[in-house]
């Protein structure tokens, strides 16, 4: 059976890829019936919509992989798990990898943010040096049973100490095995462009709203060289958004008649979490017959 992390990289070895972020497992089965081939699941989305907090590295690595694993179960798709600084250094990202690995996603997004982590396009980050994160991205590579797990290495740098250290730091990670290079918060086309010129490895752009970053096309990254394109917060937001109207016109009316047009049918919620399936895997395990009883006694 082929790995996630060999299908994702099939997939980008082929074309670019359209990363959308999901929340929970169901926003990743939205994704999924949408028809992208891939879902990430984002840190910021899981601190925000599932523990209500900042996404400043509150969530543990066992509250983190247990809603990988409850996503990567969910779809057929390969899943990416964002992973933070992960989780400690050394022997403790070691264990972070083989969390990530049994919860069965296609890799992982380390960065050389200094611990407590902050939003990449926000001030008030601080990294490590270059040389512990490349021990860290060591310590991953080295951990992954699967030789096809996606170690994804971001840097920082560029909103810290610069746009030429983030591309040192770059050609650092990718020197001792990252498979992709994930540069947080450009703030400019050029400022892609000019980076994907310079490293010449699978590229990650990320797209998130409200940051430094311009939002360019999928088609545009593409045509520069980037082969994951990422929107790590877009379907929490529009989400967000449409639950705050919601919530403003069900105190006002005192009734939900008027957001019918609005709302998710129950048929197509069900159709999505596959509720059928499981109604007929019930049926089938009530209809069948009992065996024999076995004895417990031992025969002398």
């Amino acid at each position: 059976m082929t790995s996630p992390g060999r299908r994702l990289r099939r997939i980008i070895e082929k074309r670019a890829l359209l990363l959308p972020g999901a929340f929970n497992a169901f926003s990743a089965e939205l994704i999924e019936r949408a028809g992208f081939e891939a879902v990430y699941i984002s840190g910021a989305g899981l601190a925000n919509g599932v523990a209500g907090v900042p996404d400043v590295g509150l969530l543990s690595l066992a509250e983190v992989t247990a809603q990988a694993a409850y996503i990567a179960r969910a779809v057929k798709i390969p899943a990416i798990a964002d992973a933070d600084t992960g989780f400690g250094e050394g022997i403790h990202l070691v264990r972070a990898v083989e969390g990530f690995e049994t919860a069965g996603v296609a890799g992982i997004q380390i960065e050389d943010q200094a611990f407590p982590k902050r939003c990449g396009h926000l001030p008030g980050k601080s990294l490590i040096p270059a040389r512990e994160m490349v021990q860290k991205i060591q310590a991953a590579t080295r951990a992954r049973r699967d030789p096809d797990f996606l170690i994804i290495a971001r840097t920082d740098a560029r909103g810290v100490t610069g746009f030429r250290d983030a591309v040192d730091r770059a050609r650092r990670y990718l020197d001792v095995g990252a498979d992709v290079i994930f540069p947080e918060a450009l703030e400019s086309a050029e400022e892609f462009t000019k980076f994907a010129e310079k490293i010449k490895a699978p590229l990650l752009a990320n797209m998130t709203e409200f940051g430094k970053s311009p939002l360019l096309s999928a088609e545009e990254l593409s045509r520069i060289g980037y082969r994951l394109i990422l929107f790590p917060m877009t379907l929490f937001r529009t989400a967000a958004k449409a639950m705050e109207e919601t919530l403003e016109a069900l105190k006002k009316e005192g009734t939900s008649r008027r957001l019918l047009g609005r709302m998710q049918s129950r048929r197509d919620l069900y159709e999505v979490i596959r509720y059928a399936d499981y109604e007929r895997l019930d049926q089938d395990l009530a209809s069948q017959k009992p065996g024999p009883k076995r004895s417990n006694r031992r025969k002398k």
